[in-house]
This record gives structure tokens, C-alpha cells and sequence, in this order.
């Protein structure tokens, strides 16, 4: 017995679906050794043909007799399928239990390949309880298959032509001098990403008629890399910034404070916690404490209050540090930590 239907799902996805009922001796089924299995008649969805192999007393020896497992499998010579299989039981009273119902993601079924289901469907105590009806149990089983009939739409490559337009200079209108070296921008993209450089170069502020500007507490490297976020919203991996990776988080931080520059402060607070050590927490704690980061600044208390780091860290130059510019974080620290 089967249904078929066709709806037009999400992400502009066709779903060509027929249900199956499988009716299966239990009596009969139960004599099967592990790993034998019945199966149902062939039946067709979306195209392709099917059948759905019942294994009475499990597929393999961790089912240890004790569950039956179901599995769905393409039959017929075809091409590699998508699809979603899902099957419940019917009660021993007549009505189908959806609580007995299980569904798989989409999978990529092909002939000579593994079939798709579930080991440990149902135990063998709660089959004979709820669904054996007259010496039978009956599977109510659905294949969808899901075709894609969306026109492939590669991914976004904004980030390189605004990499490739910083990298030209073409069309530069302003230019930055730090420590003899110069850097060429474009005045609307800093704009667009920066309130800060929108108010320098745009407001009432000296900055709005110069075209090339000096900037001071910043290095070359730290306002590259800073830059380079602003046109391409990513940052260099931790190789390519070599042994200093730890140092230039540190000043990126700074910078995206100093320019407002929200997701660059959390992508550099994200890097500094990843790297976080006994060593560097409390250097880590005062530069969150510093650029006002709240989300760096509760992991960092987190972490000395974990085992024993505030025993160790203590011992740091950093904490001394730590301790000299913000007192009133030691007296959180000892708070927090019991000390």
C-alpha cells in the first residue's frame, strides 16, 4: 500500500513522497538469527524504487537479540538520491503511534551502498506490549526524496574585491602615516564600517579636510591588520602573525575600542581566550579591563576560579601588574575565588 505526494519544501526544494505499509509475521520474524532480515515489496517514491528491510532480532550482535532494526535502501539502478526516511508503528489497538516515530536528516542514498535506519528501533518488551496485534506488527514507513531544483548561487567573494581594492589604492582619497610608513584608504568604506572615522572625516573635525593624517599609540602593524578588518571583515590566522599574535590581539583590541569597532573587539577577545594560560590571564584580564570588553573580561574571572589558577597566576609579573592599575579587580578575584 503506498501514498504519494509532492510538496515544494524550503530553499526552493522539491519533496516527492510515498508511504509504505509493512505487514510483518512477528511470529515468524522471531525464529530469524541476528542479522536476518524481511523485507518488504518493492514500492516507488519520487522516481526510484525501494525497500525496507526489517531485521527481527537486530542487524548486528550489539542488538543483542533484544531490539528490532529497520532500514530503508534504494534498489534500483540509479544515480545517487536524497532523501528522508521515517517510520512509526501502528498500536495494537489500530492507531498509528507517533511516539514510536523516527526520522532521519537528509541522506545521500546509492545502489550497493549501506542501507539508512536505526539499529536499536524498538525493544522486543515494548513491541509485544504496545504493537503486536494478532501475531503481527505494522510498519508505516515514508520516503521522501528531495530534489534541488534552486539555480547554484556561488558563495560571496565581497571580501576579495574590497581586499583587492585596499591592496590597488585605486580610488584612494585619504592616507594614514604611522612611524614613516603610509597606508591608502578610501574615506566612504572607513566611513560606512567606523563611526569614529565617520565623524573624523565627515564631521566638523580637522581630520574631515586633511588628506593625509598622522596617527600616534598605534603601530604599523596593529593598523594594518585593523584595515584590513574594515574592507575584508577578517583578520590574518595566528601563523601568519608569527610569534607576536598574542601582543597584536592585544593592540587590535585597543584599536577597535578606539574606533568603535564592535565585531573586531569580540573576533580579538575571542583570540586572546583561546590562548589564555596562567601566564597570561592576568595581562589578558587588565587589557579586557582597559577596552572595556565585559565578554573577555567574565572569562577571565572564570578561569582563575577554576582549580587552582588563582594560585599560580598570582605568582605572574602580569597579576602585580594587574593589581597596581585596577585594585579593585584583585578584591573581585579573591571574592570570587575564595581567597
Amino acid at each position: 500500500m503506498g501514498k504519494r505526494g509532492r510538496t515544494v519544501g524550503l530553499e526552493r526544494r522539491t519533496v516527492d513522497s510515498a508511504v509504505h505499509e509493512f505487514r510483518v509475521d512477528y511470529e515468524q520474524a522471531k525464529q530469524l538469527a541476528i542479522g536476518k532480515a524481511m523485507y518488504s515489496e518493492p514500492f516507488s517514491a519520487g522516481a526510484h524504487m525501494w525497500r525496507v528491510y526489517c531485521y527481527p532480532r537486530g542487524r548486528l550482535k550489539i542488538c543483542a537479540a533484544e531490539h528490532l532494526s529497520i532500514f530503508a535502501k534504494l534498489v534500483n539502478k540509479s544515480r545517487s538520491v536524497n532523501a528522508i526516511f521515517e517510520v512509526f508503528l501502528m498500536t495494537n489497538d489500530g492507531r498509528p503511534c507517533h511516539e514510536s516515530a523516527k526520522r532521519t536528516n537528509v541522506q545521500l542514498f546509492q545502489r550497493g551502498m549501506p542501507k539508512c535506519g536505526w539499529d536499536m528501533f524498538i525493544s522486543h518488551t515494548k513491541l509485544e506490549e504496545y504493537y503486536l496485534t494478532a501475531g503481527h506488527i505494522t510498519f508505516i514507513c515514508a520516503i521522501m526524496v528531495v530534489q534541488d531544483n534552486s539555480i547554484p548561487v556561488p558563495p560571496s567573494d565581497i571580501k576579495k574585491h574590497f581586499g583587492t581594492l585596499l591592496d590597488s589604492t585605486e580610488g584612494t582619497d585619504v592616507s594614514f602615516t604611522i612611524d614613516g610608513e603610509t597606508f591608502h584608504a578610501h574615506r566612504a568604506v572607513l566611513a560606512a564600517r567606523s563611526p569614529v572615522f565617520k565623524a573624523e572625516l565627515f564631521g566638523f573635525m580637522a581630520e574631515a579636510t586633511m588628506s593625509s593624517i598622522s596617527l600616534h599609540e598605534i603601530t604599523p602593524a596593529t593598523f594594518r591588520a585593523m584595515l584590513r578588518f574594515v574592507y575584508t571583515d577578517a583578520l590574518p590566522e595566528h601563523d601568519e602573525l608569527g610569534d607576536s599574535s598574542f601582543e597584536i590581539m592585544q593592540h587590535l583590541l585597543a584599536a577597535a575600542d578606539r574606533y568603535a569597532l564592535d565585531r573586531l573587539k569580540l573576533v580579538c577577545a575571542q583570540r586572546l581566550w583561546e590562548n589564555v594560560s596562567v601566564d597570561n590571564v592576568a595581562t589578558t584580564l587588565a587589557c579586557a579591563e582597559m577596552y572595556s570588553c565585559s565578554e573577555l573580561k567574565s572569562k577571565c574571572i572564570d578561569f582563575f576560579a577554576v582549580d587552582n589558577n588563582f594560585k599560580k597566576a598570582v605568582l605572574t609579573e602580569g597579576f602585580v601588574q594587574l593589581g597596581q592599575k585596577f585594585p579593585s579587580i584583585i578584591a573581585e578575584l579573591r571574592e570570587r575565588v575564595g581567597a
